[in-house]
């Protein structure tokens, strides 16, 4: 599964679980109600651009 702002935050855990920690530190509910993170992101006034490039800098890490 390829992983951006309309996957859902549970989803990207699933793919991902090098990512939690990202979620963790930005204070974001990982259950989210299965809402996307592009919507996660608006609702807590995150600049989902950022994001996504923190996450996609965690998953090549991991790699």
């Amino acid at each position: 599964m390829d992983c951006d702002q309309s996957t859902t935050i549970p989803d990207w855990i699933i793919e991902h679980p090098e990512t939690t920690g990202v979620f963790s530190e930005l204070g974001l509910d990982v259950s989210c109600g299965g809402k996307s993170l592009e919507y996660v992101c608006f609702q807590n006034g995150l600049d989902v651009e950022a994001v996504l490039q923190r996450l996609r800098e965690v998953i090549e890490d991991r790699r």
